[in-house]
């Protein structure tokens, strides 16, 4: 039944580490998971042309560190930090610590490989779509950029209104080896949506590096 369940979740412990590291007080934990939820939807709405692929919460006494990824780290940090230090002051607001301004620390990280990102894929993938270009195509293409990128095997699934048809239906593309059965295997997964004029496209990516 591995491939009815989230494949990141699964593989925690075996190669993958949580998004979020902290422990907590019982009473503190529902507040504290929705301050990381908060954070986490601005910062991928926020960057999401700079090509974000994941937003890790560490939160130490009296600290917070957000460590976000990205393939375009310029576009973050900007001329002289100022879009760095414009997230931080939207950020502020959204966590709870003693002197927010010097305890919460923001990190960005460049994403060496972006064509290996599940995220950035089905991002991309949805920006097509919602361009209306023609999904076959844009599937086609897409694996095979990724499987040029290094990738052993990537699997696409678009599931909705595709291509503005009057009827709901899933389209599945793959190529090469997706073992999600294997816990140990290097499978990332993300997915995305896609508003078009005749409504969602659900975009679901698997990929194998």
């Amino acid at each position: 039944m591995g491939h009815k369940i989230n494949p990141i979740g699964f593989r925690i412990a075996a190669g993958r580490n949580w998004n979020s590291q902290w422990f907590s007080e019982k009473k503190l934990y529902s507040k504290n998971l929705l301050e990381d939820l908060n954070i986490r939807k601005y910062l991928l709405a926020k960057l999401r042309l700079a090509g974000i692929t994941g937003v890790e919460i560490d939160r130490l006494i009296n600290k917070t560190k957000v460590i976000i990824s990205v393939s375009r780290p310029g576009v973050v940090i900007g001329h002289g930090g100022a879009g760095l230090e414009e997230i931080k002051k939207a950020l502020i607001p959204m966590v709870s610590i003693n002197q927010p301004e010097k305890n919460l620390q923001i990190e960005v990280l460049e994403v060496k490989s972006p064509e290996l990102s599940a995220l950035l894929v089905g991002t991309r993938i949805a920006s097509d779509i919602e361009r209306r270009l023609p999904f076959r195509r844009v599937a086609k293409k897409t694996m095979e950029r990724v499987m040029m990128a290094g990738a052993k095997g990537i699997r696409i699934i678009l599931s909705g209104r595709i291509g503005g048809s009057e009827i709901a239906r899933r389209e599945r593309f793959v190529q090469g080896k997706i073992p999600l059965g294997t816990i140990r295997a290097d499978i990332d997964f993300a997915s995305t949506p896609a508003l078009t004029k005749s409504g969602y496209v659900g975009i679901r990516v698997w990929i194998y590096k």
